[in-house]
Protein backbone atom coordinates (compact mmCIF):
# COMPACT_ATOMS: atom_id res chain seq x y z
CA UNK A 1 0.00 0.00 0.00
CA UNK A 2 1.58 3.49 -1.06
CA UNK A 3 1.94 6.21 0.90
CA UNK A 4 0.97 9.49 0.27
CA UNK A 5 1.85 13.36 1.46
CA UNK A 6 -0.77 15.81 1.92
CA UNK A 7 -0.18 19.46 3.01
CA UNK A 8 -3.12 21.87 2.97
CA UNK A 9 -3.84 24.23 0.00
CA UNK A 10 -3.80 27.31 1.82
CA UNK A 11 -1.56 27.12 5.06
CA UNK A 12 -1.35 30.40 6.22
CA UNK A 13 -4.72 31.95 5.57
CA UNK A 14 -6.67 33.33 7.86
CA UNK A 15 -5.44 30.59 10.60
CA UNK A 16 -8.31 27.89 8.60
CA UNK A 17 -5.88 24.99 8.24
CA UNK A 18 -5.25 22.56 11.72
CA UNK A 19 -1.67 21.54 12.75
CA UNK A 20 -1.85 18.80 10.97
CA UNK A 21 -2.13 20.16 7.33
CA UNK A 22 -0.33 22.90 7.81
CA UNK A 23 3.07 20.88 8.34
CA UNK A 24 2.06 17.64 6.31
CA UNK A 25 1.13 14.56 6.74
CA UNK A 26 1.58 11.14 5.41
CA UNK A 27 -0.90 8.71 4.83
CA UNK A 28 -1.38 5.11 3.61
CA UNK A 29 -4.26 4.25 1.22
CA UNK A 30 -4.30 1.92 -1.54
CA UNK A 31 -4.31 2.31 -4.96
CA UNK A 32 -8.01 2.33 -5.60
CA UNK A 33 -9.20 4.62 -3.93
CA UNK A 34 -9.44 8.53 -5.08
CA UNK A 35 -7.00 11.08 -3.82
CA UNK A 36 -7.69 12.81 -0.28
CA UNK A 37 -9.35 16.19 -1.04
CA UNK A 38 -10.25 17.28 2.24
CA UNK A 39 -7.70 17.22 6.17
CA UNK A 40 -9.00 14.49 8.07
CA UNK A 41 -9.41 16.85 10.93
CA UNK A 42 -10.28 20.36 9.86
CA UNK A 43 -12.04 19.34 6.58
CA UNK A 44 -10.08 22.14 4.67
CA UNK A 45 -8.67 21.38 1.06
CA UNK A 46 -5.46 19.71 1.11
CA UNK A 47 -3.19 18.76 -2.20
CA UNK A 48 -0.97 15.83 -2.75
CA UNK A 49 2.61 16.42 -2.73
CA UNK A 50 4.86 14.78 -4.81
CA UNK A 51 7.18 12.81 -2.86
CA UNK A 52 10.84 10.98 -3.49
CA UNK A 53 10.96 7.49 -5.33
CA UNK A 54 13.11 4.97 -3.73
CA UNK A 55 14.91 2.61 -6.34
CA UNK A 56 17.44 -0.30 -5.79
CA UNK A 57 20.87 0.05 -6.65
CA UNK A 58 22.08 -1.84 -9.49
CA UNK A 59 25.47 -3.46 -8.30
CA UNK A 60 28.23 -5.36 -10.00
CA UNK A 61 28.37 -9.29 -9.27
CA UNK A 62 31.07 -10.27 -6.60
CA UNK A 63 33.44 -11.65 -8.14
CA UNK A 64 35.04 -15.57 -7.51
CA UNK A 65 37.60 -14.28 -4.25
CA UNK A 66 34.80 -11.91 -2.42
CA UNK A 67 32.42 -14.81 -2.96
CA UNK A 68 35.00 -17.06 -1.49
CA UNK A 69 35.21 -14.71 1.11
CA UNK A 70 31.84 -14.27 1.88
CA UNK A 71 31.79 -17.87 2.27
CA UNK A 72 30.53 -19.27 -0.52
CA UNK A 73 31.30 -22.43 -2.72
CA UNK A 74 32.12 -20.93 -5.98
CA UNK A 75 31.17 -23.96 -8.73
CA UNK A 76 32.57 -23.84 -12.65
CA UNK A 77 30.62 -25.87 -15.23
CA UNK A 78 33.41 -28.24 -17.03
CA UNK A 79 31.60 -30.91 -19.01
CA UNK A 80 27.73 -31.58 -19.67
CA UNK A 81 26.33 -31.98 -15.99
CA UNK A 82 29.59 -31.77 -13.96
CA UNK A 83 30.64 -29.00 -12.21
CA UNK A 84 34.34 -28.33 -10.73
CA UNK A 85 34.52 -26.73 -7.11
CA UNK A 86 36.88 -23.71 -7.35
Amino acid sequence: MPIYQYISEAPNELGRSCRVCSKGFDLMRPLDRPPLLACPLCKNPVKKLISRVSTPTITNPLSVSDAKKAGFTVLERRDQGVYEKL
